[in-house]
């Protein structure tokens, strides 16, 4: 698919929900409710989690607990809750988005699972499990994601919203800040940059997880546009979901 005409799409598409707005307050609160439990559940699930689309909903809604499912589980299904919660806040201020902000993200992903580490850059080399790239010496952390957030509110402002978003997903995850949980950070900071310009919710699917680490791996390579086409396929999706609400 054409990279252009997609985008090209999704601007229409989302001219079209924004002339509907304020979308009604029921129709809001169940779009809330149905994109809480998508997203965590396809996050958390790329990332390893075994907690099913339904179970997710229980623990998240419910805040009851799953037979067989470890306290880790349970732990990145309430965070991410609690993360989404936190970027639909931060996305309503007027601020610059900060290195400090991408820790408080990332603090909560780690909340009770490891305390030691959340919002903490890491100390030491990390591999990606399934990748041949080697991400960055941690000693270089700090000035990479300075240049990043310098990035985000520079540079990266004259690309489209959509894409800025993409490539923000990306380099984050190319530099691979934190010892665990960047890449539900990326997504997070992703759908923030995304919702400051009033759009839906995008979720990576867990279905499509080997497109996405291949759509990653390109961009690791030089060749960010699968990725940004990627990403630009799941904006289109959720902005239909919207519009038929």
């Amino acid at each position: 698919m054409n990279l252009s005409e997609i985008l090209r799409r999704v601007a229409q598409k989302k001219e079209v929900l924004d002339s509907r707005r304020p979308l009604p307050a029921p129709a809001l609160t169940n779009l809330k409710s149905y994109f809480d439990v998508e997203w965590t559940y396809n996050s958390n699930a790329i990332e390893g989690s075994t907690l099913t689309l339904q179970e997710t909903k229980v623990v998240i809604e419910h805040g009851l607990t799953i037979g067989g499912k470890t306290l880790t589980e349970h732990l990145e299904a309430v965070n991410h809750k609690h993360a989404i919660d936190f970027v639909e806040a931060l996305a309503k201020e007027d601020e610059p988005l900060t290195e400090h902000n991408i820790r408080q993200i990332h603090a909560l992903i780690l909340k009770g699972i490891d305390d030691e580490e959340a919002g903490r850059y890491r100390r030491g080399q990390v591999l990606i499990s399934g990748s041949s790239y080697v991400p960055p010496d941690a000693v270089a952390v700090p000035g990479l994601m300075m240049d990043f957030a310098k990035w985000l509110n520079d540079a990266g402002q004259t690309l489209t919203t959509l894409e800025r978003a993409a490539l923000a997903h990306f380099q984050l995850v190319h530099i691979h800040p934190f010892s665990d949980g960047n890449g539900r950070t990326a997504r997070l900071l992703m759908n923030l940059i995304l919702f400051r310009d009033g759009y839906p919710p995008t979720v990576i699917r867990n279905q499509d997880r080997l497109a996405y680490y291949t759509a990653l791996d390109q961009a690791h390579g030089g060749d960010t546009g699968p990725f940004v086409l990627m990403v630009a396929e799941a904006v289109e999706k959720s902005l239909d979901v919207f519009l038929a609400a």
